[in-house]
């Protein structure tokens, strides 16, 4: 069935609490892509994020993200009142500040946590549904948090300086900033660090309180998710959610299935995920992640990774994998490179992966992200799975066999965008293509480019793929101002938000026109 949907993460809605979440605008705006002939709704991944605010960088592949949570919930649940959210902050409506918000929001969690009853509906039955990984999830929070404390009191601040750049050359750009003490899992002492069972019921104990905090806001954003996700159901919407192949290193998956990666006896990885040289980056991208032991979860039939595609098809009806090249090959640069140039090809798991995925799950519907440095065996796997992989408009510009370009789409078992997160707007881009590229473009869809965000979204709509999806930036027009993530570039990612009241009516009819007359 062709279908065309709108990609846009929560947290780039409209709101009043500096962050887009899951109250009344997740909501119109399901509204909206119903309006609109819309089916779809692909969000980016909805875990909590760590060191540098990245969707694609959590503390726990299986937890949610307690910045989406929504007080205006929390005040018709009587968990807060009218007064406590009477005097809001004053945020910048089009982007995030994440140190703003998240001082603001977790003092409302933390007065929410104060009036929360553990003899609440569902919250005894969600704790043990999810125990195999939210008790490690909430004390690895209640240690880190500790511990930052802990470091704050112990060190002068002449010293924190070069204690910061002591840990640089073990952690990522991404996870070392001027608010790090060194919490990350590594840096407890040892019987922590390596799971001793008397010193993990030492600090159980110890930090009862906090702990419980954090099953409140996990039990609190699932809850808010599942209803949201329910709606849009109900309303004809599917949910496209998004799972990073690769974990962050300083996580709470990490520390509590080393065994899993290739993570040495101190807690440091040995070899680190990345990318060669591309399209994004001329030294490749080095991204940090610690790489999967792929024997070792052969070992257990891939049991770790079932769980984790499991634990997201009860976030959406659709996956989207990331990276899904690294299931056939992935670079493995040697952890302390500078660049990733230093790394080299090894072989992932294949096809039996997601043999074993089947065997327990059944059908799971998964999109490939199947772009990058591609081989022939990459695609001859996604095709051997019968996976839609993704055609991305902003690179079909180049030679006329390009495999980007509509009319060379071998079958319509994929999905087209206009551009992704990682890309520049749809406007953006075309204003920084020299002008034999815009030429080329003009000529190509026929038209004078003064329209060319809608020209190009036509464009997407009218192909052979099954599936279009459109990111919420090119709906509204905006430029490159409004660019979600541009990789290779630590800092000023993730804080897109657009105002209320920019997705119009007038907008939702021309997405419905566009759809009838393409038959989506």
């Amino acid at each position: 069935m062709r279908k065309c949907g709108i990609l846009l993460h929560p947290i780039s809605l409209p709101g009043h609490y500096g962050i887009g979440d899951l109250g009344a605008e997740s909501y119109a705006f399901v509204d909206f892509l119903a309006e609109s002939g819309q089916k779809m709704w692909q969000v980016l991944p909805l875990g909590h994020t760590g060191f540098g605010d990245s969707p694609y960088q959590s503390f726990s592949t299986f937890a949610g993200n307690p910045l989406l949570i929504s007080p205006d919930i929390l005040v018709k649940e009587e968990l807060l009142s009218e007064e406590d959210i009477a005097e809001i902050p004053y945020f910048e409506p089009c982007r995030i500040e994440y140190g703003k918000v998240i001082e603001y929001k977790y003092s409302l969690y933390r007065k929410a946590f104060g009036n929360f009853s553990k003899r609440a509906k569902g919250y005894s039955a969600f704790c043990r549904k999810n125990a195999f990984w939210l008790d490690d999830y909430a004390l690895f929070l209640a240690l880190k948090n500790y511990f930052i404390e802990k470091r704050k009191n112990e060190f002068e601040p002449k010293e924190l300086k070069a204690y910061r750049r002591g840990l640089k050359k073990y952690l990522t750009a991404d996870t070392i900033n001027d608010n790090y003490y060194g919490a990350s899992w590594n840096s407890f002492p040892e019987e922590l660090r390596d799971r001793e069972p008397a010193a993990i019921e030492k600090y159980t104990k110890l930090l009862k309180d906090e702990i419980d905090f954090y099953k409140f806001l996990q039990f609190t954003f699932f809850k808010q998710w599942t209803d949201l996700k329910k709606y849009a159901n109900e309303s004809g919407i599917e949910i496209i959610g998004d799972i990073p192949i690769f974990v962050a290193a300083d996580s709470a998956d990490t520390w509590i299935r080393r065994d899993i990666f290739h993570i040495n006896a101190k807690g440091f990885p040995t070899e680190v995920a990345g990318v060669p040289p591309d399209y994004f980056s001329e030294n490749g991208q080095l991204w940090g992640n610690p790489l999967y032991d792929w024997k070792a979860l052969e070992a257990e039939n891939y049991d770790w990774w079932v769980k984790r595609i499991e634990k997201m098809t009860e976030l959406a009806d659709i996956v989207r994998i990331d990276h899904f090249r690294a299931f056939e090959s992935y670079w493995s640069i040697p952890f302390g490179s500078e660049t990733a140039k230093t790394g080299k090809w090894k072989k992932g798991p294949q096809t039996a992966l997601f043999d074993a995925v089947k065997a327990k799950l059944g059908d799971v519907h998964i999109i490939a992200e199947d772009l990058g440095d591609l081989n022939p065996e990459v695609l001859e796997l996604r095709d051997k799975l019968g996976l839609p992989g993704m055609k991305v408009l902003q690179f079909a510009f180049g030679s006329p066999d390009n495999p980007y370009f509509p009319h060379n789409y071998q079958n319509s078992n994929c999905v087209v965008y206009t551009g992704t997160h990682d890309n520049d707007t749809t406007l953006g881009w075309y204003m920084s293509c020299d002008e034999k590229t815009r030429d080329l473009v003009r000529r190509v869809l026929n038209v004078n480019g003064d329209n060319i965000v809608w020209d190009m979204i036509r464009w997407a709509i009218s192909s052979s793929a099954n599936y279009c999806i459109i990111p919420i930036q090119d709906i509204l027009g905006y430029g490159e101002d409004a660019r979600m993530n541009t990789p290779g570039v630590s800092g000023g990612n993730w804080q897109f938000r657009f105002e209320k009241g920019r997705l119009t009516a007038e907008t939702a009819q021309t997405l419905k026109y566009l759809c009838r007359l393409f038959n989506r």
